[in-house]
């Protein structure tokens, strides 16, 4: 009896312990999916998290989107981290180098080279190969670099164009500008739209400088100032592989002495001023100048404000040459990021610019050219029915468009040019001596940085 009993029970306890052991297994992997930071299998939920700068009521929004995101992939949640801009990109700079950068973050479209060349943005080229069709989406292209390889993508586009008041164009009795415009042109005009405080035009004999209540053109940094007029004119700042000036040229001086000669006849205005605002992009909108070179954000103030105007393509330079800035604001994945956590980011990636319905949303704020061609060439874009009416411009400028010489040390390069330029702007020293200081000083940044790799 006892040897039928026997393996019986060893049976009866067997399955006890299996039981038991079931139990404890199935409430640990409720715990792990409950902590979130067991990323290990496609199962389990992965957390990541996202870092924006803020921008207002693009805030809310964005967390809309992400909700809708969560719903969609529900191994997913994300983690956001925001502050406002400058706040934003330094606590990242501490993180990348503490090895706690977010898994993905939205970057200012002049950084993304700065994290690429630096090692702290993930190579995502065989994903956009595999997952995008490129000819469908703006912009891919601005985030790659000279070997072929993409370390962001769009998130929103902002490019450059000629904003204009027609009520001032009105009143001066001057033709709106159009495509067949040179810089030439745009001066011409603009002289006839700058007025003193006794309402002389820049042309009059009495025209008095010094007392310029309205400005033909509103001239502001590197974007919306000198960089769209130094290509036109077929000159720049760095040489095609953004290692080496190229500041010191014959195109260079003959673009600076156009703008030399624009602010001391007080057609545009110099840094001093813009020194009288309470923001150097204030002058368009205050009706205090009659154009700008504005990338696409700059509508919201315009619409803002009430200004009865519209845009149009940039000016030619001498030979027939266009060029129109772009800032490719992007969604970078960090090196650092595990491999299930590269891959959630990626699927947040693909769902922003994929999706139509996100693309639309996001559009619908009016802050940047969607990166969707299929949205951007809709109605609800094209035909909101908003100021500026003719927003195709912003479009036709793809075909002209480039970036501003970004490369890991652009802010410190810009910085440099800058000053350098602003002397010449405000009459301290010569266009020569200008920018043959600001190409030795350029190139200083330069080697700095690229001899020491």
């Amino acid at each position: 009896m006892s040897k039928v009993r026997w393996p019986r029970l060893v049976l009866y306890l067997f399955a006890l312990f299996a039981l038991v052991l079931s139990a404890c297994s199935n409430q640990t992997e409720g715990d792990a999916e409950q902590d979130g930071d067991n990323d290990s299998t496609s199962e389990e939920q992965v957390k990541i998290t996202l870092g924006f700068y803020s921008s207002g009521s693009a805030d809310q929004k964005m967390e809309e989107l992400i909700n809708k995101f969560e719903q969609a992939h529900p191994n997913i949640k994300v983690k956001t981290q925001n502050a406002p801009y400058s706040q934003f990109f330094q606590k990242l700079d501490t993180q990348i180098a503490g090895g706690t950068a977010p898994d993905v973050w939205l970057s200012d479209g002049v950084f993304v080279q700065k994290y690429a060349e630096r090692g702290a943005a993930k190579d995502l080229t065989e994903w956009i190969n595999n997952d995008l069709n490129k000819d469908e989406y703006y912009g891919l292209d601005f985030n790659k670099d000279a070997d072929g390889k993409y370390w962001a993508v769009p998130q929103g586009i902002q490019i450059g164009a000629l904003f204009y008041n027609k009520d001032m164009f009105d009143k001066a009795g001057v033709d709106y500008p159009d495509d067949s415009w040179t810089w030439d042109d745009l001066k011409e005009a603009g002289a006839k739209l700058t007025l003193d405080a006794n309402d002389n035009d820049a042309n009059a004999s009495s025209f008095d400088t010094s007392t310029v209540k309205q400005f033909g053109l509103t001239f502001f940094n590197i974007t919306e100032g000198w960089m769209p007029v130094l290509k036109s004119y077929g000159g720049g700042v760095l040489g095609d592989e953004l290692k080496n000036s190229i500041v010191d040229s014959t195109e260079n001086k003959e673009a600076m002495n156009w703008i030399v000669d624009g602010m001391e006849r007080g057609i545009l205005t110099d840094p001093a001023d813009l020194q009288a605002f309470q923001s150097p992009m204030s002058p368009f909108p205050s009706e205090t100048a009659a154009m700008r070179i504005g990338i696409y954000a700059r509508v919201l103030a315009a619409n803002e404000t009430g200004v009865n105007y519209d845009v149009t393509v940039l000016p030619k330079g001498p030979s027939g040459e266009r060029f129109s800035p772009v800032i490719a604001n992007s969604w970078i994945i960090s090196e650092s990021a595990s491999d299930a956590k590269a891959q959630a980011a990626w699927e947040w990636i693909k769902y922003w610019v994929t999706e139509d319905k996100v693309q639309r949303e996001w559009a619908e704020l009016g802050e940047a050219v969607p990166v969707k061609k299929s949205v951007a060439n809709s109605d609800l874009f094209l035909g909101s029915g908003e100021k500026p009416e003719n927003k195709q411009a912003f479009l036709d400028s793809f075909d002209f468009a480039g970036t501003l010489d970004v490369n890991a040390v652009w802010s410190e390069w810009v910085k440099v040019f800058g000053d350098n330029v602003n002397r010449a702007f405000l009459g301290e020293t010569s266009v020569d001596d200008a920018l043959e200081e600001a190409d030795q000083e350029v190139q200083k940044v330069l080697d700095e940085f690229y001899n020491n790799q």
